[in-house]
């Protein structure tokens, strides 16, 4: 895919303007990509809702069939989708194939889902039959983020359509190519034209204008809590209901009777998956004085056993996004506080590249920049406690509260923290950045408002009718 069309109506469509895709593997071109603009994106609204009363109108058992049948389309298309996604993205072929298949899987999810998604009836008083109904809020638009573009598209599209709403989406600006492929593969799957569309572009112009569109019922966004707050705002101006999944900075808590076998691998691949470049990284360690010592040395002889390299050699670690996101992060490791442990710098032979060592901080100050702010790189800085009050003052500490790993055998500890923690999800001895298609995933505070993921997504794209019959 050399050039990038947006995808509206069932159609590629330019509007004369362009912009270049960087392969943050090495800096250089891989095509043009179609900058979207307001016209374009109200041109992609405006086939969405010519198509979006005739899709409500169809039986849920044929959404589930189509559903399903693009499930089997993309896994048909799999490698093709992998190339792609890892070139954008600069992550390892294996990491990409995985989005691959956890795509499909919202769908094939959301199809079955849909046949048993019913309203209630409401035996309050025997003069009346009173029932709900769940109803499609019209046309969606969806603003994903460049981390994990495909399973963010699956993630915003599968619950949208399923429950008879019809979609516009705007990728992020550096990783356009797979949302527009898919729109193009959904035709043929046999999701009628105008159904899913897609508006690449810079998220300044055509992101923007999507969001404040007035023909626009939903509004979701993944990214920044910064652009999410201009995200909402609006929203709001058009009372558009929004879900907002937003930034992170999750932390570990290993008390001493932890299994430090089973913590190491995780926390090591809960900060170094996709670079770090993940909203549930699990970026903060907070780990008991008593087993610091041995915790740190153990994770420092596994981060400097990392490979690292372009995604197309399928390596342990790829490159950030792009060179600015590498100096965003090199900026922050150099003016943090606390003991450079491991990493700190670009990884020797790899200057042409956006790359970062795997690194880590110990004895982080809780209140310091690298604690308290989203870094989304290969950085992971620790923090060490003597007590359960003190952890988990320390795991509440930030303004972000998205996810959350305990490590502890105490069953009752176990119980009382995850009251406690504030998160939107809670791992205990595991740990896995977002979770299933099947868990609701969304977060507290600056982490953003409305949940996605499982059958909580079904409730945030529809609305409930009330229907009151007096007998």
């Amino acid at each position: 895919m050399k050039h990038v069309p947006a995808f509206i109506g069932g159609e590629s469509v330019e509007n004369g303007a362009a912009y270049d895709n960087i392969d943050p593997a090495d800096g250089s071109v891989l095509g043009s990509v179609t900058r979207g603009d307001a016209e374009l994106i109200d041109s992609a609204v405006t086939s969405a809702r010519a198509a979006q009363e005739g899709w409500a109108a169809t039986k849920p058992e044929v959404r589930a069939d189509i559903m399903e049948a693009y499930a089997a389309v993309i896994l048909a298309h799999t490698e093709e989708l992998t190339q792609l996604e890892s070139e954008d993205t600069g992550k390892p072929l294996s990491q990409a194939r995985a989005d691959a298949v956890v795509l499909a899987r919202y769908f094939t999810f959301y199809g079955r889902a849909i046949e048993s998604y019913y309203g209630l009836q409401l035996p309050v008083d025997e003069a009346f039959h009173t029932y709900t109904r769940r109803e499609p809020l019209g046309v969606c638009g969806s603003v994903i983020a460049w981390n994990y573009p495909m399973q963010l598209f699956g993630r915003a599209v599968a619950p949208a359509v399923v429950t008879g709403n019809t979609i516009v989406v705007k990728p992020a600006d550096e990783t356009p190519r797979t949302a527009v492929r898919l729109a193009q593969l959904a035709v043929e799957a046999g999701f009628p034209s105008g159904v899913i569309n897609v508006v690449p572009g810079i998220g300044a112009e055509a992101g923007a204008a999507l969001a404040a569109h007035p023909g626009i019922d939903h509004v979701g966004f993944v990214g920044s809590t910064q652009v999410g707050v201009s995200i909402a705002q609006s929203a709001a101006t058009n009372v558009t209901p929004a879900v907002l999944e937003l930034g992170g900075k999750s932390p570990h808590i290993v008390f001493p009777d932890a299994d430090l076998d089973q913590v190491v691998p995780f926390v090591t691949k809960g900060i170094l998956q996709n670079a770090g470049q993940t909203c549930s990284a699990g970026s903060r360690l907070l780990v008991h004085s008593d087993v610091a010592g041995d915790l740190h040395a153990r994770l420092k002889a596994e981060f400097e056993n990392v490979t690292i390299g372009p995604g197309r050699e399928d390596l342990d670690l790829g490159p950030l996004v792009s060179a600015k996101q590498q100096s965003r992060v090199q900026g922050m490791v150099e003016g943090a506080d606390g003991t450079l442990l491991t990493g700190g710098s670009v990884p020797e032979g790899l200057d042409e590249g956006a790359y970062f060592a795997p690194t880590i901080i110990t004895g982080v100050d809780p209140q310091s920049e690298i604690a308290q702010q989203e870094v989304f790189g290969p950085v992971l800085a620790s923090m060490e406690f003597s007590d359960e009050d003190e952890a988990v003052g320390l795991a509440n500490g930030t303004d972000y509260a998205l996810m959350a790993a305990i490590w502890t055998t105490d069953v009752s500890r176990v119980h009382r923290l995850a009251r406690r923690v504030r998160a939107g999800q809670v791992y205990v001895n595991a740990y896995g950045a977002g979770g299933g298609v099947e868990y609701p995933f969304g977060g507290f505070r600056k982490s953003g408002y409305g949940r996605e993921k499982g059958y909580e997504s079904l409730d945030a794209y529809t609305a409930t009718k009330t229907v009151i019959i007096r007998l």
